[in-house]
């Protein structure tokens, strides 16, 4: 059991709840995140799927942009799925023209590639590093990846359909995002993953916590202040 380890569930919009579910299913203290002060003493941030346009105008207006992007710089793990895929990336095709993101992983992702809310579908992905078999991934309105920096590892591909061959999950040392939503599947194995990731990256890092945190609280007032 993870005792101790903190994760926040970004909830400015999206499916928060269900990976606030999923978190707690995996062992560890999962917290819903609207304000910069309650990312102090995270181990770890999930930006879950939404609408990505609608997330980015909510992270500027409620002051999180700065001190996200900051504690990823810092080292914090954290995890997307769908637009929280599209929130991590440094590059975004079919956004809008004011978009931002996170960043912190070198790829370039295109917003809505699989399609409209019409066009959902599932399909078979085999993530390397997760064992149990091919995963059952659901992709609502889902972006994927067109390219990926050198130190980018790219864990898995749609195996079937139309959009065969795409990339829907990657990692970049801290960082996880896939283009499927695992908290709708009952299936918690990508969170189990993301878990240990956060478990080992506090067991390695623990000292730069504090770094982040102040970061955090710095960052928001100047954001605060700024609004």
């Amino acid at each position: 059991m993870n005792a101790g380890v903190v994760i926040g569930v970004l909830a400015l919009q999206g499916d928060v709840r269900e990976h606030l579910y999923a978190l707690a299913e995996a062992d560890v203290v999962a917290r819903p995140i609207r304000r910069p002060e309650e990312l102090i003493g995270l181990d770890g941030l999930v930006i879950p799927g939404g609408e990505s346009t609608t997330m980015s105008k909510l992270a500027i207006e409620f002051g999180l942009l700065v001190p996200i992007q900051s504690m990823i710089a810092d080292g914090l793990p954290v995890y997307g799925s769908c637009a929280g895929m599209i929130m991590l990336s440094t590059e975004v095709l079919d956004g809008r023209p004011d978009q931002r993101s996170f960043g912190g992983i070198d790829m370039t992702v295109r917003r809505n590639a699989f399609g409209r809310q019409v066009d959902s579908f599932e399909a078979a992905v085999t993530l390397n590093g997760v064992d149990g078999g091919a995963f059952h991934a659901v992709f609502i309105r889902a972006p994927w990846v067109e390219r990926v920096g050198e130190s980018v590892e790219v864990l898995g591909r749609v195996e079937e359909g139309e959009g065969a061959g795409r990339i829907v999950a990657v990692r970049q040392r801290n960082l996880l995002a896939t283009a499927f939503h695992p908290e709708l599947t009952g299936d918690l194995r990508v969170h189990r993953y993301f878990v240990d990731m956060v478990r080992c990256g506090r067991d390695k890092g623990a000292r730069d916590k504090g770094a982040r945190d102040k970061g955090a609280r710095d960052k928001g007032a100047r954001e605060t202040v700024k609004g």
